[in-house]
């Protein structure tokens, strides 16, 4: 089952942020995530706040349908220009992700983007994505999207080889991704992204090279690749536990990064991200970036996380508690965190050290200064940023980033 939220403090039921937050505001980008908490079929190592119609069922009733979603988020969307009140900020990214946000009608995907820019107005190059399913798009879906105002889409690939996708439990067939990405051209999607997993129990070096071949020769500009982490409370989890299928190890997830390093770099993907490649800057996911840059965002939707100024808060989990609030004209949030400066130094670090352009020196304490010397030492961070002022992991660094940003942090 979905993973359960942190604790903070009580949320008001007006959804008010605290004054400070909104201070300098005009200097930060805002996105919006709103987040479709719904599947088909629940995949066996997704831990994602997602939701089949049988895990629904008779567990929220009306409330927690699919049919009237679209209208529940854009119930928040309002509730958020209530809670900016002057903020004028137009909208910078949004990115509609689930679950299988594709699984909604796209009038609904483009009626919750229409709130977006009718209650804040959207950026002159506003970049609007929305994941989906190989297997819920057709030419039709995607033309609608596109005529609707979205501008980047992500297809889960996961994998070119059906035995991988089958312990995956992904309902995709091998090359249904593939031409999803031309299908998407066609309908006039300038930026497109697949993503991978790699380090699936079965997988070999030789199935994870054809998964990175066929993505890149579906003509996407934008690759994400991710280690498959194996979830506590997952079905995937369960079948290793019971010796179904082995367990990968991290000397496996470090050759299969270092071959996706090479084979996407010879293929013209340049990495931005520890886990995200792109052929140009244009094809960056700049909604990502606000993340890892400390901007604010507003996450609509249930579980949705949000961060505006040093605040942080989430909502309630299940859709049906979700609706039932705002149809109460309550907040959806569950609870909330008021990010110290030490806080936000320490997330500086964890966040900015996974770009490639990397992390300030002068974010660093003491201890951590000392470390970056060592990191440089032993080929973690490069030399040439390091006398410049900045920390940006090696290659290698890159295989190692947890622990180095632990010694940084320190």
């Amino acid at each position: 089952m979905p993973s359960v939220l942190p604790d903070g403090d009580p949320m008001p039921d007006t959804g008010t942020l605290p004054p400070h937050a909104l201070d300098a505001a005009a200097d930060r980008p805002l996105g919006f995530y709103l987040h479709v908490p719904y599947c088909a079929t629940r995949c066996g190592y997704c831990d994602f706040n997602t939701y089949t119609a049988t895990e629904l069922r008779g567990t929220g009733g009306v409330l927690a349908s699919r049919d009237n979603y679209a209208d529940t988020l854009i119930d928040e969307v309002r509730l958020a220009r209530k809670v900016l009140g002057d903020d004028r900020r137009p909208v910078r990214t949004v990115f509609v992700g689930g679950g299988t946000p594709t699984l909604l009608a796209a009038d609904d995907l483009v009626r919750m983007l229409a709130a977006v820019r009718d209650e804040f107005g959207l950026a002159d190059d506003a970049e609007i994505t929305t994941e989906a399913n190989p297997e819920s798009v057709d030419p039709a879906y995607l033309a609608a999207l596109r005529e609707g105002g979205f501008n980047r889409i992500s297809f889960g690939m996961q994998s070119a080889r059906q035995h991988v996708l089958k312990v995956l439990d992904r309902t995709h067939t091998p090359g249904r991704p593939e031409a999803c990405v031309a299908e998407a051209r066609a309908a006039g999607f300038e930026h497109v992204n697949l993503d991978l997993i790699y380090g699936t129990p079965g997988e070999t070096d030789d199935d994870w090279r054809a998964s990175l071949a066929a993505a890149v020769g579906a003509g996407p500009d934008h690759i994400s690749a991710y280690a498959l982490i194996v979830e506590e409370g997952t079905q995937l989890a369960r079948r290793i536990r019971r010796g179904e299928v082995p367990m990968t190890d991290d000397d496996e997830h470090a050759d299969r990064y270092l071959i996706a390093d090479d084979v996407l770099a010879k293929a013209g993907f340049s990495w931005y991200e520890v886990s995200n490649w792109a052929t140009t800057d244009a094809g960056r996911c700049l909604h990502n970036e606000l993340y890892w840059r400390g901007a604010d965002w507003w996450g609509a939707g249930p579980g949705a996380h949000s961060h505006v100024g040093g605040v942080r808060w989430w909502n309630v989990k299940h859709p049906g508690a979700y609706a039932a609030a705002l149809a109460e004209g309550r907040s959806p949030g569950a609870g909330r965190e008021i990010l110290t400066a030490e806080d936000r130094r320490v997330e500086r670090i964890l966040l900015e050290l996974r770009l490639s352009d990397g992390a300030p020196l002068d974010l660093l304490a003491t201890a951590g200064l000392a470390a970056a010397a060592r990191a440089v030492a032993d080929g973690l961070l490069e030399p040439g940023p390091y006398d410049e002022g900045r920390a940006v992991l090696t290659l290698r660094g890159r295989l190692l980033a947890d622990a180095v940003v632990r010694d940084l942090v320190d």
